[in-house]
């Protein structure tokens, strides 16, 4: 098949082990990102089978439309960057595992780093450094202070385990499914929504984006939080309510925010104001972004494609598609 991959920004793929599973297949990796359909759509001319990289690049009607050769859209996890009807409609097949086992570690890492950033400021220290200034102020011990984690997933979960060995105190807020599920796990709920808030040191989101979940955090959470305390977003920046985190710098409270997700990505305005706070930490995107996720999540990419070549698609998302083909 002639398999097309996008957005691989720093041609990592190629080097994997699990690059091998598209062995036989005429493969063409793209290095840099582009928005405007028409030229996706040209870039993709006689491409079978596409391989998405996350959810970097939106595959909608209009592209769909531009690639009548295309018959299958490999990726992995959730796709609200693809128009799944267009897909059925344009008889794509979309196949992308769900990953319903274990977390993503590169995540939750990446989250902690973040929350130990925050605590000793580390970036501004360094800039400080940097200028021959030295020390630019007091920090944070992580022990006995409280994290709040939003969300009662796999990611959370794992961000709880290393808070722990931290000496950390962990209390949760999540949907009512979620909270009745670490209700009986035994782990500390909060007493109520405005409680988590106002008495966590740190509180990290770990929550699907999805219609019902954008602008999940609102500017009265954020405003509830301490101004000794920090706020880390590693999940999507559509979580949090339009205009909340700038409301939030402006008040101070919580004094501190460390982002690995933005509203418009990727990010390459040297001036944003969020990113350039000096209350703010700001990575680009990078949770998932190790060799070894990437080796993990691209292994069942590919993986999919092998099977839709063997014609025995799996993970299928429209299986309309199909089962009209077949």
């Amino acid at each position: 098949m002639k398999v097309h991959i996008l957005d691989d920004w720093f041609d990592t793929l190629r080097g994997l082990p699990s690059f091998s599973k598209l062995d036989g297949h005429e493969v063409t990796v793209w290095t840099d990102h582009v928005t405007d359909p028409a030229v996706l759509a040209e870039r993709l001319a006689g491409a079978e089978a596409v391989c998405l990289f996350r959810e970097r690049t939106a595959i909608t009607a209009d592209v769909l439309a531009r690639l009548p050769s295309l018959e299958l859209i490999s990726q992995r996890g959730v796709y609200p960057h693809v128009d799944v009807p267009a897909c059925t409609e344009n008889d794509v097949l979309l196949c992308s595992n769900m990953q319903k086992s274990g977390p993503s570690t590169a995540a939750a890492e990446l989250t902690f780093a973040l929350i130990l950033a925050s605590a000793r400021q580390l970036p501004q220290q360094m800039a400080s450094l940097q200028r021959g200034e030295w020390q630019i102020g007091v920090g944070q011990s992580l022990h006995g202070r409280t994290l709040g984690l939003y969300g009662y997933g796999r990611i959370a979960k794992a961000v709880a385990g290393y808070a722990k060995a931290f000496g950390m105190n962990v209390i949760w807020w999540a949907s009512e499914d979620g909270r009745a599920r670490a209700k009986a796990d035994g782990v500390v709920v909060a007493e109520s929504r405005e409680a988590f808030f106002a008495q966590s040191d740190f509180v990290s989101i770990h929550v699907r984006l999805k219609p019902e979940t954008r602008g999940l955090l609102t500017q009265d959470d954020l405003l509830a939080m301490k101004p000794s305390a920090s706020f880390i977003n590693t999940s999507r920046a559509g979580l949090v309510a339009p205009g909340a985190l700038q409301a939030a710098l402006d008040a101070g409270c919580p004094g501190r925010i460390a982002l690995d997700v933005f509203d418009t990505e990727p990010l390459t305005d040297p001036n944003d104001p969020i990113v350039n706070h000096p209350a703010v930490i700001g990575t680009p995107h990078i949770g998932f972004v190790t060799e070894d996720e990437l080796d993990l999540q691209f292994a069942d990419i590919f993986d999919q494609v092998a099977a839709y070549a063997d014609r025995a698609p799996i993970n299928m998302i429209n299986p309309e598609v199909w089962d009209k083909a077949t």
